[in-house]
């Protein structure tokens, strides 16, 4: 869709401020009430969803020019989908996360980019992974010395996923390699692509950069076509919604799951048995691209009207993705699994889950505003109790871990995978 498209969204959307909280029914106190972290931060209309929705309507009416506070506006946003979840309890005809991404889309098109984006698109280009400092020639590098099928000269039905940021994040390393053990313990027939592994191009896609998200999209498509590929299983949520929502349009039609997901099915074919206790209070993170966003592409054509000039329909029925299917058992179930884990939630969950902060490309251009999002979220666990933080996001672990070393706190920060492979 282009940003025309939106017009009707941007014209009918009544200021109701439902963008910028959780649903009332969901709120258990003032503090953790708020639910977009973009105007919490920034404290100005104009970075909400209905801001922007004014933003992109002034644009294409010509009332107005790309600035540093217009394109500020559009960029300082983290593509965590809780505006469009948020709106839909009672605006189910409006797009507000379909708007903004369409707007970044558009400022690239015209050329209206942010300094802090370009060198992180040329390494895109150049070394396939959009962070700064790594070459596509140790991209495989985490899986040295496991003995792992590499689906350029061999097939497998299942092809691991590991991501950018297991895969170049020293410190998160181990995680793609506990993945790795525990499927092949299992007896499933699982291979890597190693150095011949794409960027995924989710997180292009999220700063408005279409046309290397296609390429990025298109080249993964055909080279898991050409390994046989019959299901794809990554531990990035970023890749999972790239995978999931975004390439079926391109023409996909592999299997898409987390590793939560097939982790979750493994336990409870009795394949992976979860006997040692692991004493620990927890409380576990959804991260937007698994969790509200991770709710299975539904193609869809057709157009909307309005009956008696008034109530908006779509002829045919138009998905409604509201964040209510994404991927909230599998994780917990998991948890609830492991002996002595005891789990406990934090006011805002599931499809109402605060950002870790790392989306958007905010991560990159606005460290301020990511680090304190990620910071408002640890304090948030720290009210319950837990010990540590558990999630299923390389990008989510790396925000929370540098959040609680730059605050000084004691709040452990753990991948799922890695209380599996204690519990094992």
């Amino acid at each position: 869709m282009a940003l025309e498209d939106y017009r009707p969204d941007q014209e009918r959307c009544s200021l109701c401020s439902y963008c910028k909280w959780i649903p009332q029914d969901k709120i258990k106190s003032w503090r953790f009430a708020k639910g977009c972290p973009s105007i919490a931060y920034s404290n100005f209309n104009a970075y909400s969803a209905r801001g922007r929705f004014a933003v992109a309507r002034s644009l294409l009416e010509g009332k107005s020019d790309y600035t540093d506070r217009v394109l500020d506006v559009i960029y300082k946003d983290l593509s965590c989908g809780l505006c469009d979840v948020s709106d839909k309890v009672c605006r189910y005809n409006l797009e507000p996360l379909g708007n903004v991404l369409e707007l970044k889309a558009r400022a690239v098109t015209d050329g209206q980019l942010l300094p802090q984006h370009m060198p992180i698109i040329d390494n895109l280009k150049k070394e396939d992974t959009m962070l700064l400092g790594m070459v596509k020639a140790d991209r495989g590098s985490w899986a040295k010395g496991l003995d792992v099928k590499n689906l350029t000269e061999e097939k497998a039905e299942v092809g691991y996923f590991a991501g950018c940021r297991f895969s170049f994040d020293e410190e998160l390393r181990e995680i793609p390699r506990a993945v790795i053990t525990l499927l092949k313990s299992a007896g499933v027939d699982v291979g890597i692509m190693g150095a011949d592994e794409s960027c995924c191009g989710g997180r292009a896609y999220q700063m408005g950069y279409r046309g290397e998200f296609v390429k990025f999209a298109e080249n993964n498509i055909e080279a898991w076509k050409t390994a046989g590929i019959k299901t794809v299983v990554t531990s990035c949520s970023d890749g999972y919604f790239a995978f999931k929502r975004l390439y079926p349009e391109l023409g996909s039609t592999v299997e898409v799951l987390h590793t939560v997901e097939y982790i979750d099915r493994l336990i409870k074919e009795g394949k992976l048995k979860l006997t040692k206790p692991v004493n620990m209070t927890v409380t576990y993170h959804d991260p937007c691209h698994l969790g509200r966003q991770g709710e299975p592409y539904v193609p869809w054509e057709g157009k909307e009207k309005k009956i008696l000039n008034q109530v908006v329909v779509h002829e045919p029925r138009k998905p409604r993705y509201n964040g209510a299917w994404g991927i909230y058992d599998p994780p917990r179930d998991i948890l609830q699994s492991i002996p002595g884990i005891k789990l406990v939630e934090m006011e805002r969950i599931r499809e109402y889950a605060w950002c870790c902060g790392s989306g958007g490309g905010c991560i990159d251009a606005y460290p301020e505003f990511s680090a304190w999002t990620a910071g408002e979220r640890i304090e948030e666990a720290g009210t319950t109790g837990a010990e540590a933080i558990v999630t299923a996001c390389p990008w989510c672990e790396r925000s929370f871990k540098d959040a609680v070393s730059s605050e000084g706190g004691k709040m452990k920060v753990l991948d799922i995978i890695e209380l599996v492979q204690q519990a094992i």
